[in-house]
């Protein structure tokens, strides 16, 4: 049985949300899982959802660090916190994988310390699922290394196109540079350098992408350093829920307005499905000796399910020894 550690300590909502989707993924999956914080706040949500599934348990944690807390010295200093712990657990080999919808640096400082990286990988980086019209494409990085070396997109690349061939079931997936223009000649020296080392690596890649082919789907990866990328995140996500705010308003405004929103409400439901970050549950930290799903901090109970879900996926597919063999051919080449 597949055995997946969960920081019940994690999402905003924590340990409701957190404890509630373990619950969830429990009764429809078949994984062992193991709950780790604060043993007698877990103890008491897990109350609420009798009879609590033969297949949770739960490993005691007496700290949690905060969300705005630094990362580098939270992990020093709190030895004993539900993420810590967690990656203890899976530096021991006792779970094949790990879930946290916590503090993100904390939990990528903590995931590679522990586990440490995958042979030949030099940073990990954070993949990012994301909508388009033609089906779910990748980012990466997104946000786990904002100081990044031509070399670490390249493997960027490598990495996000092994989960997105197994995972998300891409053959071949399509590789974009994410730069100011479509030109080859486009962007700094450090994009020139990126360009050449992704268009000789093997890989399917298609040349530069611009912000607005994000979307469109024509790319199933999108390559680029961790500032980028997570400013390009937190813009689709703000944007999106303004979107979401602003057709709120209008569809109330009138009462043809109500009337037509009743009559498009599937259409309306299935278009927010399809943009709910809850659906892919979290994203993978690709590059760490371990499966690493990092949620998202105002996950609810139903993307902590899904994150579990994905995080036994990436298990079951073995996407890391897919990782490696792909860097290994490309250092061969």
């Amino acid at each position: 049985m597949i055995r997946i550690a969960l920081d019940a300590m994690g999402s905003d909502n924590a340990p409701i949300s957190d404890v509630e989707g373990a619950v969830l993924a429990a009764r429809e999956f078949d994984y062992e899982l193991i709950l780790v914080g604060n043993e007698g706040l877990i103890k008491k949500e897990l109350e609420k959802h009798k009879p609590v599934p033969s297949n949770i348990s739960i490993q005691h944690a007496s700290e949690v660090i905060g969300m705005h807390e630094q990362p580098v010295l939270s992990v020093r200093r709190k030895r004993d916190s539900s993420i810590v712990v967690l990656c203890n657990l899976a530096k021991e080999k006792k779970v094949d994988a790990i879930v946290s919808a916590g503090n993100t640096g904390a939990m990528v400082c903590a995931a590679t310390l522990k586990c440490r990286l995958l042979q030949g990988i030099e940073r990990a980086g954070i993949g990012i699922v994301m909508p388009t019209l033609k089906g779910p494409m990748v980012m990466i990085d997104g946000g786990a290394n904002i100081d990044a070396k031509p070399s670490h997109l390249l493997q960027y690349g490598i990495m996000a196109s092994a989960y997105s061939e197994y995972i998300l079931n891409k053959k071949s997936p399509r590789v974009g540079l994410l730069n100011v223009g479509e030109e080859e000649s486009k962007g700094t020296g450090f994009l020139k350098e990126t360009y050449s080392l992704l268009e000789s690596s093997g890989l399917n890649f298609i040349g530069n992408v611009e912000g607005k082919d994000f979307f469109v789907g024509d790319c199933d990866v999108i390559v680029c350093d961790g500032l980028v990328g997570n400013v390009a995140l937190k813009v689709t996500e703000a944007v999106a829920h303004a979107l979401g705010e602003m057709l709120k308003k209008e569809l109330k405004s009138s009462f043809l307005s109500a009337v037509g929103a009743l009559l498009a409400k599937n259409a309306f439901m299935s278009m927010k499905k399809r943009m709910d970050y809850a659906e892919h549950g979290g994203a993978p930290l690709l590059g760490v000796n371990g499966v690493c799903i990092i949620g998202h901090g105002s996950s609810n109970s139903k993307a902590i399910k899904n994150a579990i879900r994905v995080a036994g996926e990436e298990v079951v597919k073995n996407v890391n020894q897919h990782i490696i063999e792909a860097i290994i051919i490309r250092k061969e080449r």
